[in-house]
């Protein structure tokens, strides 16, 4: 499963060089590229984004800014021509620091560093925990049929009961397993062994019809064709 990447910098040379560095590093996918920060938020508002390469001094709004004001953001790699932004850098955690011109080896490194920390954090748990009703429960992921977006909460319908929990969607798809899970709308993650079949833009569970979004279709069906 490939890692879904956002690439935001202002200016058209740096552009061009994370797309190229991203099209030959195989574990990742450029899902987007923008040119300031705004863009940048409409896209998470749209997908599922693993790891930003995000550039520190832009105009209007700088890229530190942007990133303290994600409620829920994914990995960051910052991009600079300027190392004086380093330590601040680091304050708002960031997964690494890139100082422009870098290689395409320093890159490659960075991108391994996320990688392996999102190994050690997700670990072969074949559980996960869910603060609900006052209550923190233990889920076997088996369990797990879908996610629904409900607003400010997430609907975790399980084999047999729904729990509410108080999350984004996007986070909690990153609790579970990339190979068994997959969003198909703006407001559903599903298992891959839990539908039973596909009927036009629709996908059955059980006795839920759920929707598959036009921005998902590709990639849903790429996935399931493989599992």
């Amino acid at each position: 499963m490939k890692i879904k990447c956002l690439i935001v910098d202002d200016e058209p040379a740096a552009r061009e060089i994370l797309q190229q560095y991203t099209a030959d590093d195989s574990r990742l996918e450029a899902a987007a590229v923008c040119s300031n920060a705004f863009e940048a938020a409409d896209v998470l508002q749209e997908e599922k984004i693993d790891l930003l390469f995000l550039d520190i001094n832009m105009p209007k709004l700088s890229g530190l800014a942007f990133y303290k004001s994600l409620s829920r953001p994914p990995a960051v790699i910052f991009t600079t021509a300027y190392p004086e932004y380093a330590v601040e850098g680091f304050e708002v955690e960031a997964d690494d620091y890139l100082l422009k011109p870098f290689t395409f080896e320093r890159f490659y490194k960075a991108v391994s560093k996320v990688i392996n920390k999102n190994a050690e954090s997700r670990g072969d748990r074949d559980f996960i925990l869910l603060n609900a009703e006052k209550k923190m429960f233990k889920i076997n992921i088996d369990d797990i049929n879908y996610l629904e977006a409900q607003g400010d909460y997430v609907n975790v319908c399980l084999k047999d009961r729904q729990l509410l929990v108080h999350d984004t969607l996007q986070n909690m798809q990153k609790q579970l397993p990339e190979n068994r899970f997959e969003r198909i709308h703006k407001s559903y993650v599903i298992a891959l062994d839990k539908f039973d079949y596909i009927e036009g833009s629709m996908l059955v569970c059980g006795k839920k019809y759920l929707p598959i979004g036009s921005t998902y279709r590709e990639s849903f069906l790429n996935k399931i064709k493989k599992t």
